[in-house]
């Protein structure tokens, strides 16, 4: 008989099973609800509920997993059983690959997909460095915050390297798209993380040139400005006084345009000890409020106030900000 057709038959109609006898599911004696399963599903637990009680670890076993699998990718326990038969069977695991390749084309977010993703890049080592990235690369492609995919590629290069072009592909994200927050919060992961880079001190002045690009191109994109601040990390004095970062703020606040965030990190400086010129205090009365009431003389107060109607949506954080200022 032709593969294919073999393929097609009910499980109960082939020689090689002819030796096992299908588990039915208990649903107990008083069943509420019967699950109306279809009939090729119901008889492939069946079978798979057979072969896991006897713990076959068999290539037909290996198969069955396969066609339960397609079925129901959210199967835990077919997940586990292919586990022990592929580990027992010491099967060529480069085509497990293949096979979550095949499973993720359709459910790329399931977690049980991905946890046995990892088993197998595990067992493998780093032979799987690279399909690991291309996997996840691919996937990032059509769903660029795919959190599944991210979280898999960090755990790759933690854990099997490949740390050598991670920042390039960074840049080409954020080429691709400079509000891709996935993207900024990879970059800051690998210049934090890599140990090819020197760590957060070595990067930072680079770094920040590359942000401030980037938020004087776009000042309403957040996670430039999240970014910047976090390449201050564990360092407050050197952030409130580094004169790149007042530059930035007091530029996009002079624009008079998308100047929320530069208000927002302003209002952090200020709460930080930061000493503003005249240039802030003028940049920042100029914005003023729909009524053209006079702002409090404290610039901190001030910009509260601003931010209060200008980000109407967390007015009352702003007001929650203001009112543990000091008087």
């Amino acid at each position: 008989m032709e593969p294919e057709l073999e393929d097609r038959l009910p499980l109960s109609q082939r020689e090689e099973w002819s030796d096992v006898t299908p588990l039915p599911q208990d649903d107990g004696p008083n069943p509420v609800i019967l699950i109306a399963y279809k009939r090729e599903f119901q008889e492939t637990m069946d079978y798979f509920r057979a072969i896991y009680q006897a713990d076959e670890r068999s290539p037909r076993a290996l198969s069955l997993t396969g066609q339960a699998i397609r079925m129901n990718p959210g199967n835990y326990t077919v997940w586990h059983f292919r586990r022990l038969i592929l580990a027992a069977l010491n099967e060529d695991l480069h085509k497990e690959l293949d096979f979550v390749e095949q499973i993720a084309s359709a459910n790329c977010k399931n977690y049980q997909l991905w946890h046995h993703r990892r088993w197998v890049a595990e067992k493998l080592g780093t032979d799987a460095t690279i399909y690991e990235l291309k996997f996840t690369k691919k996937i990032l492609s059509t769903d660029a915050k795919h959190y599944h995919a991210w979280s898999h590629r960090q755990w790759v290069l933690q854990t099997l390297g490949g740390w050598k072009d991670e920042l390039d592909y960074c840049h080409s994200l954020l080429e691709e798209d400079i509000f891709n927050n996935s993207a900024w919060n990879q970059r800051y992961f690998v210049i934090t993380r890599s140990p090819f880079l020197g760590g957060l001190k070595a990067m930072r002045k680079s770094e920040v040139r590359y942000t401030v690009e980037a938020i004087l191109t776009n000042p309403e994109n957040e996670s430039p400005w999240r970014y910047l601040r976090g390449l201050y990390e564990g360092d407050t004095e050197r952030w409130v006084n580094d004169p790149e970062i007042s530059s930035v703020c007091l530029k996009v606040l002079s624009s008079e345009s998308n100047y929320i965030f530069a208000l927002s990190m302003l209002l952090d400086l200020l709460c930080n000890g930061f000493q503003p010129s005249q240039d802030f205090k003028d940049a920042v009365e100029a914005l003023g409020t729909s009524d053209n009431s006079p702002l409090d003389s404290n610039l901190a107060r001030a910009v509260c106030t601003v931010l209060e109607e200008d980000d109407s949506l967390r007015a009352n954080y702003w007001r929650w900000r203001k009112g543990k200022l000091p008087l």
